[in-house]
C-alpha cells in the first residue's frame, strides 16, 4: 500500500504578537521567523517522522528550493512536485502569548496544478493505495474522482472549510479528518456528538475523526463511537498540531493498531509540537512521542 499525500507546500511568515490584528488596527510584532510549512508539508512531514514512507505531489515557485531540500531530508519522495515560475504558496501567521494562531493563506504556485500533472501523478498509484488530500490546492474535486476510479483510499482534512470542498464529491471519502470548526460548518451542528451522528448519517461509508483541540478527540464509524482526550501541556504554538495529529494518525491505521492506541499516539504527538514554536519544525519524531507516552503511563 503506498501514500500520496497531493498538497500544499508553503513558506510560513510567523509573526509573534500580543494579540490578534483587529480590523483597522496597526500591530508591531515582536519576532518574525521563516520556515516551511503548509497543511500538505506539513502532514507529509509527520508521516515521515512517523515511519511511513509518504509520496507527495504538488507545486513550487521559483525560490521552491528549500521546502524540497526540507523534504528531500526527511525521506519524502518528491518525484512529484513541480517548479513553476513566481512566488510558491505562502501564509502569513499571527501567534500570541498563549499560543493560538490565525493564518492568512496566499495559494500561489499550490493554485497552478493541471490536469496533465494530476494524471501524471495517479498512473502511479492504484487500488488499496492511500490518496491524502486538503483544501489549499486546486483540482481537489478532480483528484478524488480519479483517485475513485482507481480504488484508491481517499483521506480529506478539508482545511480550509469553503465553496469549493462542498462542491467535491464527499461521499466518495474513506476518512475525513476535521476539528470542531470544520465539523459544525459541514454538519450544521455544534455539539461534537451530534456533529458525528448528522455526518456519519450523511455519509455512511466513512470513518470521522474530529479533532477538539484541548479537549480530546472523537472517532465515529457507523455504530461506534470512541473518545480520546487530549494530553495536558503548555501550548506554545498550536501551529501544525493539526498537521501533526493527521500524519500521526494515518500511520497508526497504516500500522494496523487499534484505533484508540492510534488516536492517543495522535494526541500524543500533537501534544509535543503545540510546546515547540514553527510548524514542521515543532513536528516530533516516532521515537520522542514513544517517549512521551511511556512518561505519561508511569505518572499514571
Amino acid at each position: 500500500m503506498k501514500v500520496l499525500n497531493f498538497g500544499s507546500l508553503n513558506y510560513d511568515y510567523t509573526y509573534q504578537v500580543s494579540h490578534m490584528v483587529r480590523p483597522g488596527e496597526t500591530l508591531s510584532s515582536s519576532d518574525l521567523k521563516v520556515r516551511c510549512g503548509g497543511k500538505g508539508f506539513n502532514q507529509s512531514v509527520a508521516l515521515a517522522r512517523a515511519g511511513i514512507a509518504v509520496s507527495h505531489a504538488g507545486m513550487v515557485g521559483e525560490e521552491g528550493d528549500m521546502l524540497l531540500t526540507f523534504c528531500r531530508n526527511e525521506g519524502i519522495d518528491t518525484r512529484f512536485v513541480r517548479s513553476v515560475p513566481g512566488k510558491s504558496g505562502h501564509a502569513i501567521i499571527q501567534v500570541n502569548p498563549q499560543g493560538e494562531n490565525c493564518i492568512l493563506l496566499y495559494g500561489g504556485a499550490n493554485q497552478q496544478n493541471t490536469r496533465e500533472q494530476t494524471e501524471e501523478v495517479l498512473a502511479a498509484f492504484g487500488p488499496g493505495d492511500i490518496l491524502l488530500l486538503q483544501n489549499e490546492v486546486n483540482r481537489v474535486r478532480e483528484l478524488m474522482e480519479e483517485a475513485w476510479k482507481r480504488g484508491m483510499r481517499i483521506v480529506l482534512n478539508p482545511s480550509p472549510c469553503d465553496e469549493k470542498i462542498l462542491s467535491c464529491p464527499l461521499e466518495k471519502t474513506d476518512t475525513f479528518l476535521i476539528n470542531e470548526t470544520e465539523g459544525c460548518e459541514l454538519s450544521g451542528a455544534e455539539e461534537p456528538e451530534e456533529i458525528l451522528d448528522r455526518l456519519l448519517a450523511r455519509f455512511p461509508q466513512s470513518k470521522l475523526v474530529l479533532t477538539l483541540g484541548s479537549k480530546g478527540v472523537w472517532y465515529g464509524a457507523e455504530a461506534e463511537r470512541i473518545f480520546v482526550p487530549a494530553f495536558s501541556v503548555q501550548a506554545v504554538d498550536t501551529t501544525a498540531a493539526g498537521d501533526t495529529f493527521t500524519g500521526y494518525y494515518l500511520s497508526g491505521v497504516l500500522q494496523g493498531l487499534p484505533v484508540e492506541e492510534t488516536l492517543r499516539r495522535a494526541c500524543a504527538a500533537s501534544a509535543l509540537a503545540v510546546m515547540k514554536e514553527g510548524a514542521a519544525d515543532s513536528i516530533p519524531k516516532k521515537e520522542e512521542v514513544e517517549v512521551f507516552l511511556r512518561i505519561r503511563e508511569t505518572a499514571h
